[in-house]
């Protein structure tokens, strides 16, 4: 048994298998050498450093010879205890397989049993079995593991055949010997929380605004590209700009900060110049997509500046799509430049096989020939060469691809290679084309790989990086930066399918790995020099440097501040002023907001006479006119002014005062200063506070105008009665002595109002009226004039202004714009909202108004409106989860909407006979209705080629019939919103089928082909038609000419082909149609088809998959 230096964990393979703890077989301790150089430390972080011997290494390993290896009839074996990195290791292995016809080999945390419980410890380690003949045939695994309590022992459940171990010609048993290396290195267990990305990689992270990984991931990637930032940097920008206006700025100041920083970088200010809002944050989008867009909008940019024609000379290539004719002497070239590549996943096992795939040559003949100009139709070979290859090499990988099967997309999960060295002058050159310049050497190392992990519908971007090209990699991951290893890198993020074994008995599986790059970034080893540049703070606008580095003080300052903020109070100081101000604008309830008044930072230390000195010199009012007042927040959640301080409380410390004052421990004090006016008004020294004197507080509602401002304060005694002030309220008020006016005390607002009337006959002390408390008061309303008034009293009016809404309404066929606002309230009924929204449009009957709710996160109408009176109040109908919006829209119904609400809304296409153009009918009936009673509603309303025509109704999707409706179903479940409806005339030919005849499905397509992928496309109104047994295409050709009545000369280039699955197999006049439409083993009658190809003619315009008014995906866009 031997301990020795380590090598490199090479031949890596994506095979990780565990068994269950096992039992302690304890062994000798292993001699060992001195500490090995290598970045790891001890991950166990209940054992404290100190209990490790200095000499103890991080990495080793550890040899262990078994002889009489076949004679071992025990089903597990352990070897002797081994220390690395101050933890004791032991190899379990199954000489016999566990349950496997394999050699199963596991490293085991020897002393598991006997470790403190939430021990942990993360190692690398490989397991080899020595080839004693042949070194270069040594069987090698290597993983890594976390291991804890519940996983002890991680390794190889099938690690090397029993056959090819036992047999004694292959090297592995020599003298019945077996050898087995571990080599074990113990890496340090990150705790995220205290982990800092700059000081352990020198790198900056980027932060998720919620769903913006993709775009973090690119902007790293792009960051990275030392020659890409530097062009940034020498944008033209002004100190005049915004960032969140100017996308220039904006990334400038992004890529200054990850160069400097030593935290997390935000993302806002870009994401504002793209012109984007939250809704947009929380979209996430497709990262190749968003690359193109971006790339595009700084191309535009660059324009007319110093750095223009940057994106061209860094990312654009050049590639020739040919046609060759093979008999004659004709070819077409046409050059055309790319940014990226997309290389085909599926299907290919390497980069390599997507570029053979990129340049294959598609053989036009029989059907598809080529017309070559004067020389007619001809067999040509078709395909695509490179002219030139960019410095930088962005290569796309399609992951996601179109299911014919199933209707839908998928990702490609299959297991795809691409190397460190890219070689694309391979095979002499043969993706390059014949004027591409050979002295070119095409050879370029891999900088990135963009990974993206999940599903079809969503998941989570990160990258893999060497910033430099060393042998270094890191993984930006949002906000965190680490080193990895270079398996990590590419290995790992190949695909396809990992293998793991659950537990003890349990036979290992199989399981997809969902994570896999899905972007690669190579550059020109050429061109290195000049990629990886350097890039200095003298390349970057003195302006922008200026403002990036105000911007860094100020935010030291804000954390300088928050970590002194334990030595300092908050005092904040509200005045009569500020409740003037604030009462019956900012505020109607208790009396001040105090995020709004004037604050002071006070050093805790201070004594409380120094700070009213402070106050002094901010408010020009002398110390010894100054009385505070402490706030206290009421059983009824209200804060009022509670007491005067003592003296001997001003004697105190400021901090010492706030910890009396203030139970929540917070680091704020709230005051009041009573401040009395004397003649003139300049401030005389405050009354003295006897016990029974009250401090009470005045506001004046003025119901005519629906005011309510603050008057003033008085001091009262607690024996005396409201009636004796009253004169005193007048003056306040500024009405004369005698008017009559009525009381009421303001007691509390949440969760509801309450607002009583005070008897002025009563005592205030008999009212339980005490300091602080709210008196509001009002003119006596008169009968006659009481009626024009809506609010006659203060607590109405209160009652109002709680529950008081501004809701904005937009016609739902115009979503983004505000129609109108009313003002309205929460508790407002249903009839009461609609009664004001059919009042403001001028409508006589509310009841053919109907709502729909808001949703706030998409700013879109929900999918379903508010059902007639199923709401008790307004806030019902503003209500999205916990967020409460200020949007409805609104729809004018043509009939009341409790009628509607039994009916069923279709929205049909009618195509008739003869006539081109569909007419759209919307067929309103009784949701118990058949689609027979449908179709006798359309022949009410249209003009039928004779009076006993027949009808059906069709289901077309794409420009493919999926269904004919069956007459007597209901139609209460059929969905118009995603699916066309479509009604139709049935042709006498279609009633009255032979024998074998048979009904088949025709649609129009067109043909693409792009990168070597052909992609058909329907297009136009599908239809049926009646095929005949024996008939041929030039017979079927003539009826179909005749009923879409298409010219001779552009039918003559029509091609018609029978499609299966969407691959087409194009027809000969002579071929008999019927005899391919025999198969019936096929997903659905859709899927199979006659396709007329032709080119669309018809008007382009975004296809919309329905007549849904809700988009529920966008692309990517910059408005900016």
């Amino acid at each position: 048994m031997t301990m020795m230096t380590p090598q490199p964990l090479d031949q890596q393979e994506d095979e990780e298998m565990r068994v269950p703890q096992s039992d302690l077989v304890e062994g000798p301790q292993p001699l060992v050498e001195g500490p090995q150089p290598m970045e790891v430390a001890p991950a166990d972080n209940t054992e404290t450093v100190e209990n490790q011997a200095n000499d103890e290494p991080l990495a080793s390993r550890f040899t262990w010879t078994i002889e009489n290896f076949s004679r071992v009839n025990v089903k597990k074996l352990y070897s002797d205890v081994f220390v690395v990195g101050g933890y004791k290791w032991r190899v379990l292995i199954f000489p016999k397989g566990n349950n496997v016809d394999y050699l199963s080999m596991y490293v085991d945390v020897a002393d598991s049993a006997t470790l403190p419980y939430g021990w942990n410890r993360y190692a690398q380690f490989s397991l080899a079995v020595v080839n004693q003949v042949h070194n270069r045939y040594t069987m090698k695994k290597d993983t890594q593991h976390q291991f804890n309590q519940r996983e002890s022992d991680w390794g190889f459940t099938s690690f090397m055949p029993l056959s090819e171990l036992y047999d004694p010609n292959k090297g592995y048993l020599v003298n019945d010997t077996c050898v087995i290396e571990a080599d074990v290195a113990v890496r340090k267990v990150i705790d995220y929380w205290s982990y800092d990305s700059k000081k352990e990689t020198g790198y900056v992270g980027l932060k998720n605004q919620g769903a913006t990984c993709y775009m973090n991931s690119l902007l790293q990637t792009l960051y990275h590209i030392p020659y890409f930032r530097k062009a940034v940097y020498h944008m033209p920008t002004t100190e005049n700009d915004n960032p969140t206006g100017s996308i220039p700025l904006a990334l400038q100041s992004l890529f200054y900060k990850l160069q400097y920083n030593d935290t997390s970088v935000a993302t806002k200010e870009l994401t504002k110049s793209f012109g984007w809002d939250t809704h947009d944050s929380f979209m996430q989008h497709d990262v190749q997509e968003l690359n193109r867009v971006l790339c595009e909008k700084l191309e535009d940019k660059m324009k007319g500046t110093v750095v223009e024609g940057t994106i061209q000379k860094l990312f654009e290539g050049h590639h020739m799509n040919y046609i060759e004719c093979i008999n004659v002497d004709f070819k077409s070239t046409r050059k055309e430049s790319f940014y990226d590549l997309q290389l085909d996943v599926k299907g290919c096992k390497d980069v390599y096989a997507s570029f053979d795939k990129y340049v294959e040559v598609e053989r036009l003949e029989g059907d598809n020939k080529y017309h070559a100009e004067e020389h007619g139709l001809q067999d040509a070979k078709k395909g695509v060469l490179f002219i030139d290859f960019p410095p930088v090499l962005q290569l796309q990988l399609k992951r996601f691809e179109y299911d014919f099967m199933r209707d839908t997309m998928v990702k490609i999960n299959d297991r795809y290679e691409f190397p460190l060295e890219l070689d694309l002058d391979r095979d002499n050159g043969k993706y390059l084309s014949p004027e591409a310049d050979r002295s070119i050497r095409n050879l370029y190392m891999l900088h990135s790989v963009l990974v993206h992990s999940g599903g079809v519908h969503g998941g989570h971007y990160h990258a893999f990086m060497r910033p430099t090209l060393s042998d270094q990699w890191y993984k930006f991951d949002d906000e965190r930066v680490t080193k990895e290893d270079v398996k990590k890198a590419l290995e790992e993020q190949y695909g396809g399918e990992e293998e793991t074994n659950p537990g003890y008995n349990n036979t290992p599986f199989k399981f997809t790995k969902y994570s896999n790059a899905y972007m690669l970034v190579y550059v020109r080893v050429s061109d290195n020099d000049n990629i990886i540049c350097d890039v200095d703070e003298k390349d970057i606008a003195e302006h922008l440097r200026i403002r990036l580095k105000k911007e860094q003080e100020a935010k030291e300052d804000k954390r300088r501040y928050k970590a002194q903020a334990h030595l300092y109070t908050i005092i904040k100081v509200a005045r009569d002023e500020d409740l003037k101000e604030q009462i019956g604008k900012d505020i109607y309830f208790d009396l001040v907001d105090h995020d709004k008044v004037r604050n002071f930072r006070i050093q805790k230390q201070l004594t409380f006479n120094l700070f009213k000195e402070e106050v002094a010199k901010e408010f020009g009012i002398p110390v010894q006119f100054q009385r505070f007042w402490i706030w206290a927040k009421r059983q009824n959640h209200t804060y009022r002014p509670n007491r005067p301080l003592t003296p001997q409380e001003e004697a105190q410390t400021v901090g010492a005062l706030r910890e009396v004052s203030n139970k929540a421990h917070n680091a704020e004090l709230k005051l009041f200063l009573e401040i009395e006016d004397g003649l003139g008004l300049h401030p005389v020294p405050p009354p003295e506070k006897l016990k029974d004197d009250i401090l009470l507080f005045f506001k004046l509602y003025d119901p005519e105008k629906e005011e309510l401002r603050y008057v003033g304060r008085l001091f009262v005694k607690s024996y005396s009665k409201p009636i004796e002030i009253l004169t005193k309220l007048n003056v306040l008020a500024g009405f004369a002595p005698d008017v009559e006016i009525e009381i009421f005390e303001e007691i509390k607002y949440e969760p509801s109002v309450m607002c009583e009337r005070l008897d002025k006959r009563a005592s205030f002390c008999f009212s339980q009226i005490e300091d602080g408390d709210i008196i509001c008061f009002q003119k006596r309303p008169l009968s006659e004039v009481q009626e024009n008034i809506r609010f006659p009293e203060v607590p109405l009016f209160l009652e109002y202004v709680k529950n008081r809404q501004v809701v904005h309404f937009r016609a739902l066929e115009r979503p983004k714009d505000d129609d109108f606002s009313l003002d309205l309230a929460k508790n407002h009924s249903y009839d009461d909202v609609v009664e004001r929204v059919a009042k403001h449009l001028g409508l006589d009957d509310p009841s053919k108004i109907r709502l729909t709710p808001h949703n706030c996160y998409s700013q879109q109408p929900k999918p379903n409106p508010i059902k007639y009176r199923s709401v008790d109040h307004l806030l019902d109908m503003l209500v999205h989860y916990n967020q409460i919006s200020d949007t409805l829209y609104y729809e004018v119904l043509d009939i009341p909407l409790p009628e509607l609400q039994c009916l069923k809304t279709l929205k049909v296409a009618f195509h008739h006979a003869t006539k081109d153009e569909a007419l759209i009918l919307n067929i309103r009936l009784p949701k118990q209705s058949t689609v027979g009673d449908v179709l006798n509603e359309i022949k009410t309303k249209v003009e039928l080629s004779h009076p006993s025509a027949e009808l059906r109704l069709l289901e077309v999707f794409y420009h493919k019939i999926y269904k004919i409706f069956p007459v007597n179903e209901k139609i209460e479940n059929i969905n118009d919103q995603y699916w066309t409806l479509r009604a139709e005339e049935i042709p006498e030919e279609e009633k009255n089928l032979g024998a074998n005849d048979r009904l088949i499905h025709v649609y129009h397509i067109t043909k693409e082909s792009a990168q070597n992928q052909v992609q058909v496309t329907n297009f136009g109104e599908p239809f049926f038609l009646v095929i005949h047994e024996g008939e041929t295409l030039e017979n079927v050709k003539v009826r179909i000419q005749k009923r879409l009545q298409v010219p001779d000369e552009e039918f003559s280039k029509w091609k018609f082909a029978f499609l299966s699955l969407g691959r087409p197999e194009y027809l000969e006049d002579s071929d008999i149609v019927s005899s391919r439409f025999q198969r019936r083993d096929i997903y659905g009658a859709w899927e199979q088809y006659l396709g007329l190809e032709h080119s669309d003619t018809s008007p382009k315009r975004t296809y919309a998959a329905s007549q849904n008014r809700h988009t529920f995906e966008k692309p990517v866009k910059i408005y900016n």
